[in-house]
């Protein structure tokens, strides 16, 4: 990666923060001078629009299913439906909120908005580490991997995650993300088609050998998954690096040095762990908000005990929100130069005619719907992620990952994700509990108008008995609704189920072994699958694995 355009991106990214109305009003009127002449734009009559408060009135708000009647028009080969240049691939999601989406990708869109928001990303952390940073071939790059097998949509144009792109068919060469270069680092041709279990095996094995300073995790279940694999795949990886294989393929020069290395940290701790493999290793960059901010503590010990947390960029696959300026743990200020951002208040859903405020009128302390335009076209297209605002840099919000705009109700309360993470963590401090995770699940009551609310957990340490009735004290304190309905006695007590600790490294393992990318596999704040659910809570502490 080209450090000089990344310390470019992020002076310009830090000289928009003290004007976010200027910066956001020239970036309207360049999205609407680029694809006023399109389908959409003459629909809804874009070469009138001037003003933010002008778009309101021509567009309602969508969500990306409601665009895509747009969007498969795109697809289907009519050109400049949403956009003046055709998209030429189309962002796939997770799945974890509704259908596959299918977001359109133009050059264009790359240019302006994407690739610059992905350079300006790394800029904390060239700043911070550049000598772990300038190691040849030390970045072990676990999120994105342009060499995997790719879907296509019903019209074959590639249908991929963010992860999956080769940012060098844009016209980037430089933007090659780190650890991709490193020679060490491509999976063989003859096994590139491989599950996405098994590549992830192959990239933890190419790297054994090497001398890794920095982790790019971004997924924080990824982060948590690569300890478990290493912890439960350490024979494979000594008998290949013993043989110089590669699955049982020859690869590399036999190395029994090293292999005799890993197996005496297996017999000495029981186990083997990163640090163990790279003593070096000093960042690992991670989304490390949310659900992840309850269990990532212990996750890093397994880095080693100075390595640093890095925050990654915040975004959907509709858009970026934001990016990180410094070592702020876990916000980041909004990406004025890529997106004109709508918020609407997230204590209520959003809709198609919802007021909305702009970057300078949201409030530190409160959560938000993120409603985004940008030149790839999502015209005030509503995001599935919830932003919280924890502090400002400049005059720019800063916020951070708080949650899906998903709730659930047992008695007619409005309990969001990051109500019930606040909850969740209020409550662990209360107790002194530790977890390695957890999901809650609504579940029925005794009467026909009852509910409750059922939290698997994952502890980190023994158990701590008291977490249901804190648990219970603090759902009430964040959602009015609740408190209403545990009063009134139509939502029964919370309960606390404990499981084994690694109940949901086993569901994650199981999602990969079942052909999601691990990019894909998110952590489930709500659990909706009573097999998902089952599964977690059949395997209870002292049980085999």
């Amino acid at each position: 990666m080209d450090a000089e355009r990344v310390l470019a991106e992020h002076r310009r990214l830090l000289d928009s923060l003290d004007r976010p109305e200027e910066v956001q009003r020239d970036l309207l009127t360049r999205v609407l001078e680029q694809n006023a002449d399109t389908a959409f734009g003459r629909e809804h009559g874009l070469a009138r629009v001037r003003t933010i408060d002008e778009l309101r009135r021509a567009v309602p708000i969508r969500t990306h299913q409601a665009l895509m009647p747009w969007i498969e028009r795109a697809m289907n080969g009519e050109p400049k439906v949403l956009t003046a240049d055709d998209p030429v691939v189309y962002f796939s999601s997770s799945g974890s909120t509704g259908r596959e989406k299918h977001i359109p990708v133009t050059r264009t869109y790359m240019q302006w908005t994407f690739l610059p928001f992905y350079h300006a990303s790394f800029a904390p952390l060239l700043q911070t580490l550049p000598e772990a940073a300038a190691v040849p071939n030390g970045v072990l790059n676990l999120w994105q991997d342009p060499t995997a097998p790719m879907a296509r949509t019903r019209q074959g144009q590639p249908h991929i995650g963010a992860s999956q792109v080769d940012y060098r068919k844009f016209g980037e060469a430089s933007a090659v993300g780190p650890g991709n270069a490193a020679p060490w680092s491509r999976i063989p041709d003859e096994l590139a088609n491989a599950d996405p279990w098994s590549r992830a095996y192959y990239k933890l094995r190419l790297a054994a050998e090497q001398d890794i300073r920095i982790v790019i995790g971004v997924n924080p279940a990824m982060v948590a998954g690569l300890p478990y694999q290493l912890r439960t795949l350490w024979p494979r990886l000594v008998e290949d690096i013993r043989a110089g294989t590669l699955d049982g393929r020859p690869h590399t020069t036999p190395n029994p040095e090293r292999a005799d290395e890993i197996a005496r940290y297996a017999k000495t701790f029981g186990t083997v762990l990163p640090y163990h493999l790279w003593p070096r290793l000093t960042a690992v960059l991670v989304w490390n908000s949310a659900l992840a901010s309850l269990y990532l503590p212990r996750v890093r010990e397994t880095y080693g005990p100075g390595v640093q947390s890095f925050a990654a960029p915040i975004a959907s696959c509709e858009g970026p929100a934001g990016v990180p300026v410094d070592q702020h743990p876990t916000g980041a200020p909004l990406y004025l130069p890529g997106c004109v951002y709508e918020f609407v208040p997230a204590d209520g859903p959003v809709t198609a005619d919802s007021e909305t405020l702009s970057a300078t009128e949201i409030e530190e302390g409160h959560d938000y719907h993120l409603v985004l335009t940008h030149v790839g076209g999502m015209y005030r297209c509503a995001v599935t992620d919830v932003v919280r605002v924890v502090g400002r840099v400049g005059r720019t919000p800063r916020v951070e990952y708080a949650g899906r705009d998903i709730v659930r109700s047992a008695a007619g309360e409005r309990l969001t994700e990051a109500m019930a993470v606040r909850a969740l963590r209020a409550a662990c401090l209360d107790t002194g509990a530790e977890i390695r995770n957890a999901t809650y699940r609504l579940a029925s009551g005794t009467g026909e108008d009852t509910g409750r609310y059922q939290v698997a957990v994952a502890f980190a340490g023994p158990p701590a008995p008291a977490l249901a009735d804190a648990l219970d004290v603090r759902l009430a304190e964040q959602c009015p609704g609740y408190r209403a309905g545990r009063r009134s006695g139509r939502i029964g007590p919370v309960e606390v189920i404990t499981v084994h600790e690694d109940a949901f490294l086993l569901e994650w393992e199981r999602s990969v072994r079942g052909g999601q990318r691990p990019p894909r596999v998110k952590d489930r704040v709500f659990l909706t699958s009573d097999d998902a659910w089952a599964r977690i809570v059949a395997t209870r502490p002292g049980d085999a694995r």
